[in-house]
């Protein structure tokens, strides 16, 4: 039986990870640090807006082609066999036209940015659609996520302030690390799964030291978030944020170290308070320096 609109609507939601934000949220959270600080506070708040649209319809469009790219592996894991591929509600026709559409208006939002956000954007969009491929033969996709996950940086300097300063690739690969840890824990929680149907992943090539990673990416992404307040001048209020994130990133050790898949599953969605409290760092940092 042919679904209807309403119906055929709601698979392409689920597709799109609509009803999961925590991607795009770990995809925001570094974006907007990037637009405040390359505003010095101040960004244009229609990049925010638009950036804000932009990381959902990426986010979104990278989701249709994992599914895509997926569609013979997600029903044998037991986190993934509800997705749509998995239970054959949607065609891959229907996929790469939902991805062309959602990739045609995230280009829109780039209508009104400059030249240099405009060629910012071609990396970040092959890394976004290429990604999903990786993991049947690079070791660690993870890192390739990383890079993806991360364009929003430079892309948010270009827009903000036409220009990609050494502070912005800084951030870019302090986002790298954090991706790398975070993805790993989420890596983790589908390991028994991966390895009996010869994904590849960080938590695969990592094996019984993955949880070890885990934690050096952490610190990595501490230590270069600390160089970046150094070069701000940040105010006592962004390192007080920065000790509350370091506190809640190294707690995250007690929670993995069993590697049970639900504990690593939550964790993973914990770092969205990462994101969140090294945001308000840098947002009140600027208050506090405009006051």
């Amino acid at each position: 039986m042919r679904k209807s609109w309403t119906e055929r609507g709601k698979v392409y939601l689920r597709l799109m990870r609509a009803d999961k934000p925590i991607g795009t949220l770990l995809l925001l959270w570094p974006t907007l640090w990037a637009l405040w600080i390359a505003g010095n506070g101040r960004p244009t708040w229609y990049l925010v807006i638009l950036f804000m649209l932009g990381t959902f319809l990426m986010r979104s469009a990278g989701c249709v082609v994992n599914d895509f790219a997926d569609r013979n592996f997600d029903g044998a894991v037991e986190r993934t066999k509800m997705r749509p591929f998995a239970q054959g509600e949607v065609t891959p026709r229907e996929a790469f036209a939902l991805c062309v559409v959602l990739c045609l208006l995230a280009m829109l939002c780039l209508i009104p940015m400059n030249r240099l956000t405009w060629l910012m954007s071609l990396p970040a969009l092959f890394l976004a659609v290429t990604y999903p491929f990786t993991k049947r033969f690079f070791p660690l996709p993870q890192l390739y996520l990383g890079l993806a996950y991360s364009f929003g940086i430079p892309m948010a300097f270009a827009a903000q302030a036409g220009t990609v300063p050494p502070l912005a690739w800084l951030l870019f690969f302090a986002n790298v690390a954090w991706t790398l840890a975070y993805d790993t824990i989420y890596a983790i929680a589908d390991k028994p799964d991966d390895l009996k149907i010869g994904i590849k992943t960080s938590a695969v090539t990592f094996g019984d030291h993955d949880v070890a990673w885990v934690m050096f990416f952490h610190v990595l992404f501490a230590v270069l978030m600390a160089v970046a307040g150094y070069l701000i001048q940040a105010s006592w209020v962004y390192w007080l944020a920065w000790c509350v994130a370091l506190v809640m990133q190294l707690s995250q050790y007690f929670r993995i170290r069993s590697r049970d898949r639900m504990a690593c599953f939550h964790t993973f969605l914990f770092n969205n308070r990462v994101g969140l409290v090294l945001f308000v760092g840098v947002w009140l940092h600027y208050v506090l320096q405009a006051a």
